[in-house]
């Protein structure tokens, strides 16, 4: 009954593009002509720089863990009303950041709940992940007798789920990046500050104070959600955030906030009330994640990055329960409308709404 309400393939849109359309686990980005960009900002009145690159995103209700894409019983290969709620999510923090003098972001036009026309970045290859609590990753090197993270250095003896003093960050690559010293050819590879500072452009930096920058971006802007979150009985663990540079009007270089912010699928929440009484409820991705530990019978093909080949075989080949899909829908319908104080509205066919809107309105259909 949700097959038509559910977008899951989202690279197969005729949009008129005359670049390679980029398909990640979850988004599919067609780069607009520059044409089709010069048109659009003209007749739409963006208020951007007139030479501006436009694309656009489209979200999709995929799942994601351990990098891989996994699948249901019951041909529902997707998670209802997910990627309205991520996106909805996202829009909301993005006002609430400009709202509070911090940098903008690469949305400029929302044309359906599941797209977005963005800005063309060029962006920072580092995904900076704020944390507050020493769990997930950092928890496990903490046991393996790892104790300065970023530029804080943890006592001994402490317990898992511990509140750390102060927000630090541990950047990671974005992708694969290849020839810089020091730094593992992997996927999501852990990078110290002072790989960053050594090789600054090579991470598409254009100078090297931008480094302070985007730290300062990332730690305020976790705050900012963290407070937030405090007041509807949740507490912010970690997150991530991704930069890039655009051109603004005056023709300078500006970084800004690109991708997603706060969302379930970036973040680990948590229940607060349960938290102070030594329960973790997850209220974010997290709940899928620790699902798929407990269901697939060797959870070390899910952490190990060895195993990779091993872990996109088991997961191409999933027929997970069907209920566990439904269970998380809603814990992200819930999430959107507790932010954000809007209920999200599922699209009846997605799909045929966002073709009708980007021909009729926008034009973009060949």
């Amino acid at each position: 009954m949700f097959k038509n309400q559910l977008l899951t393939i989202t690279h197969d849109f005729p949009i008129r593009t005359d670049k390679p359309i980029y398909n990640g686990k979850i988004r599919s980005i067609y780069f607009l002509t520059s044409e089709d960009s010069k048109r659009l900002i003209k007749q739409k009145e963006y208020n951007i720089s007139p030479d501006s690159l436009l694309a656009v995103m489209i979200v999709s209700d995929r799942i994601s863990a351990f990098d891989c894409i996994w699948h249901t019983k019951g041909r529902l290969n997707g998670i209802l009303g997910k990627g309205a709620a991520i996106n909805s999510i996202s829009k909301y923090w993005f006002k609430v950041f400009k709202t509070n003098g911090l940098a903008d972001n690469h949305i400029v036009d929302i044309p359906h709940p599941l797209v977005w026309i963005i800005q063309k970045t060029k962006p920072i290859m580092i995904e900076a992940i704020c944390r507050k609590f020493l769990t997930g990753s950092i928890w496990r090197d903490y046991k393996q007798g790892k104790r300065k993270f970023s530029n804080l250095i943890l006592p001994e003896g402490l317990k898992k789920n511990t509140e750390l003093p102060e927000i630090i960050i541990t950047p990671s690559t974005k992708g694969i990046l290849r020839g810089i010293p020091g730094v593992s050819e992997t996927t999501d590879a852990n990078i110290s500050r002072k790989n960053i500072e050594d090789n600054f452009n090579l991470f598409n930096f254009l100078k090297i104070e931008d480094i302070t920058e985007y730290e300062r971006l990332s730690k305020k802007g976790f705050s900012i959600i963290s407070n937030k979150l405090k007041t509807i009985g949740q507490t912010f663990i970690d997150t991530k955030f991704e930069f890039g540079y655009i051109t603004n009007t005056t023709g300078k270089k500006k970084l800004i906030y690109i991708d997603e912010v706060g969302t379930p699928d970036s973040s680990r929440i948590w229940n607060t009330q349960e938290y102070k009484i030594g329960n973790i409820i997850e209220l974010s991705k997290e709940k899928f994640r620790q699902f798929l530990l407990e269901y697939i019978p060797d959870s070390d093909i899910l952490l190990n990055k060895e195993r990779i080949v091993e872990r996109q075989k088991i997961a191409c080949n999933s027929k997970l329960p069907r209920n566990i899909l439904l269970k998380i829908s809603d814990l992200y319908l819930n999430a959107a409308e507790i932010i954000t104080g809007q209920a999200i509205s599922l699209s009846r066919n997605p799909k045929q709404e966002i073709l009708k809107i980007l021909d009729e309105e926008y034009h973009l259909i060949k």
